[in-house]
């Protein structure tokens, strides 16, 4: 009985050290490498490896990049090993198990892959000026020089996944984006309609990073580009400037909307035309004061100091109002810095800026 005993523990432990096939199953996607195994294991001259499809198998030893092979069954020899027997100084006739690290590596597509700016891209913009953006978008890649990978990337870890890698691979994408949104001349309101090149261009950009860690960028897309909120409503309203006839028919129309809620409100009229004056909105400061633009839609000239007052109408006392109503200093620098902030993001021109100002110095109390 402690024969047998000894017998069957001395078979268990010589089944321990010896390892006669090879070969990896990938249970969970993401994987791009992966390493047998080998702690206090030794291969069997004549072991079999199993190298499946979308995997590479490399040996290693100690540190030294030896035979790869690609998919197929594969019976492990001098003959089969030659960098590997070079490294170890066999002969032809050695057929001894030995030592040496396994790595297999998919080269399976890795789909999906997001990438974002974290933070607004400053660029110049040929219609805005300077312009924050952002962007983001998907791309896949392949492992396809597993020599690279390993020396540039994975070293001698156990595995390595595409989540490891994430980090670094979004850091190029970023980068790359960053100069070409500098570099492509396009204006922003025309990249909705370029995604498409601007995909292709930043990716023939990252292909030669991609090669670098042994990776192989299969595609790469663009799925929005896009300005931080505040910036997108300056550009829907001048959208909406554009729309009706510009800048003229805008200030009319925002004086014709405020008339009915003005006329519900204390001070009537009067105080609409007053409030209009000082810069209370965007639309209505730009380019006219309200009593020229209720002047340009119609109204009768304001009548002379001895001529009979003309019957009063919505626009006129508005216009009265807006004309007596006098600003204080405080209330001038407001209103200024309002229309310069308008002017530096291209909704004011110069003139327009020059003649409102001086109509609101022309008012000071």
């Amino acid at each position: 009985m402690d024969g047998f005993d000894f017998k069957r523990g001395l078979m268990g432990f010589a089944k321990k050290q010896f390892i006669d096939v090879i070969h990896w199953t990938e249970e969970n996607d993401g994987i791009l490498a992966y390493r047998y195994p080998m702690q206090d294991f030794e291969i069997q001259n004549g072991a079999k490896l199993t190298v499946r499809d979308s995997q590479i198998a490399v040996f290693i030893d100690k540190g030294q990049l030896a035979d790869v092979f690609g998919p197929g069954l594969y019976t492990l020899k001098t003959d089969t090993l030659p960098l590997l027997t070079n490294l170890k100084n066999w002969d032809k006739l050695f057929e001894s198990p030995f030592k040496s690290d396994v790595y297999f590596f998919s080269t399976r597509l890795q789909l999906d892959r997001k990438w974002g700016t974290p933070n607004p891209v400053t660029i110049r913009d040929k219609d805005f000026g300077m312009v924050r953006m952002r962007a983001f978008g998907i791309y896949s890649y392949r492992l396809a020089d597993p020599k690279k990978f390993y020396k540039e990337v994975m070293g001698t870890r156990e595995s390595y996944t595409a989540d490891d890698l994430d980090g670094q691979l979004r850091n190029l994408v970023i980068a790359g984006i960053s100069g070409l949104f500098g570099e492509s001349g396009v204006p922003f309101i025309d990249m909705a309609a370029n995604q498409t090149a601007l995909a292709e261009k930043l990716q023939e950009r990252l292909v030669p990073a991609f090669e670098r860690y042994g990776l192989l960028l299969d595609s790469f897309v663009v799925q929005n580009v896009s300005l931080p909120e505040e910036l997108q409503q300056l550009l829907d309203k001048r959208i909406g400037i554009n729309m009706i006839g510009g800048m003229q028919a805008y200030t009319q129309m925002q004086a014709a909307d405020a008339i009915p809620l003005a006329a519900q409100n204390e001070g009537g009229l009067a105080g609409l035309g007053a409030g209009l004056g000082v810069g209370l909105g965007t639309g209505q400061l730009v380019g006219q004061a309200m009593a020229q633009a209720l002047q340009t839609g119609g109204t009768a000239p304001a009548a002379t100091p001895a001529a009979p007052a003309s019957p009063a109408t919505p626009a006129n006392a508005a216009a009265a109002g807006g004309a007596a109503a006098a600003i204080s200093a405080d209330e001038v620098a407001a209103t200024l810095e309002k229309l310069h902030g308008l002017m530096t993001k291209g909704i004011l021109t110069q003139d327009e800026f020059n003649a409102k100002k001086a109509e609101l110095l022309g008012r000071l109390a």
